[in-house]
């Protein structure tokens, strides 16, 4: 692994799920696999108390500074301290834990910004348990791009599932299906485009990567019988896409975009809203598939998956999508900084 003094920053995410487990699960399967050094970002005792409850021999080492824990990588798990306030019980969501799960990833984001971490990686959070204490976003990603802008330089996040069987992104995301259509813009959709194309290129190596947009409406609007949004919307922006000499097709009819043969004629998928990609792509990869937030000026990876809480503290949650998260973010700072 190149760069091993720079390790990742890992976010506890709901202390109560089971992000802790596969977070050890994790730790323990860096002698079977290219797992790259990682520091936790989260409560030591919460992590002692899972690994016992799971009945797993892990050392815990506390560290104050990021910088050490690939030196302590193969002997013990290195955690920076986030204290949580209250119990943490396996399985039940607790607002209390919402300001330390906040505070991680603050702290995640301003080791990367410091070049003291490589990049980030996300261990799902509860988006209910999280506003009910007040937390202002939708979820990861817009809280991610607010940080980001603290300087004041405007961010578009954009969200991308990635596998080696497919790589979608959501136009929209984290909204009503009602709302879609009222959301949607060519200078969304283009916006969308552009970033994807930049940063395929930037961190896959796929400097004229080839996107599939999809249709908003059931065959894609059927010539304008099911809907107008392809003709007025999607299409002028693919357009503007093609004009910027970018390698965009569609609208595609949603329905025929993601069989096998449809899939080997692109690098991905543009969606119009967050199920239009997400079904198919966790029907596809639901186990090794890795979020990945594009857009920002920093790497992020995340599982893609949620909390479990009904597994959380049972030893059945697999670790797979987070050590795929691990590994993607190291390949994608590799390449990031390669290039710079």
């Amino acid at each position: 692994m190149e760069h091993p003094e720079r390790p990742l920053a890992l976010t506890i995410g709901d202390p109560a799920g089971i992000g802790p487990d596969i977070t050890l699960f994790a730790w323990q399967a860096r002698a079977r696999g290219r797992i790259p050094p990682f520091a936790l970002l989260g409560d030591p005792g919460v992590i002692a108390a899972r690994a016992e409850a799971l009945g797993i021999d892990v050392p815990i080492e506390t560290v104050a500074e990021v910088e050490v824990a690939p030196a302590l990588f193969a002997r013990a798990l290195p955690v920076l301290p986030v204290p949580i306030a209250g119990p943490v019980v396996p399985g039940h969501a607790d607002r209390s834990a919402a300001p330390a799960v906040q505070e991680a990833i603050e702290r995640a984001v301003n080791l990367v910004q410091q070049g003291a971490a490589r990049a980030i990686v996300t261990n799902p959070i509860a988006k209910a348990v999280l506003h009910g204490a007040g937390f202002p976003f939708p979820g990861h990603t817009e809280f991610l791009a607010s940080l980001a802008a603290r300087g004041g330089t405007p961010v578009h996040p954009v969200m991308m599932l990635a596998s080696p069987a497919l790589r979608v992104v959501p136009v929209t995301i984290h909204v009503p299906l009602k709302d879609v259509p009222g959301l949607l813009t060519s200078d969304l959709i283009l916006a969308t485009i552009e970033i994807t194309a930049r940063d395929l290129g930037r961190y896959f190596g796929l400097n004229r990567p080839r996107l599939a947009v999809a249709g908003l409406n059931p065959h894609a609007g059927e010539e304008g019988s099911l809907g107008q949004e392809e003709s007025e919307i999607i299409a002028p922006a693919i357009a503007a896409a093609r004009a910027k000499g970018l390698d965009v097709t569609g609208p595609h009819p949603a329905d025929t975009l993601f069989h096998a043969r449809a899939r080997a004629g692109y690098d991905a998928a543009i969606c119009m809203y967050h199920d239009q990609a997400l079904v198919p792509f966790k029907t596809i990869a639901f186990e090794e598939g890795v979020n990945v937030t594009l857009g920002l000026p920093f790497v992020r990876t995340s599982p893609d998956h949620g909390t479990a809480f009904a597994l959380a503290g049972t030893g059945k949650a697999s670790p797979r999508s987070l050590i795929e998260a691990l590994r993607l973010a190291a390949a994608m700072s590799d390449r990031a900084e390669a290039l710079a």
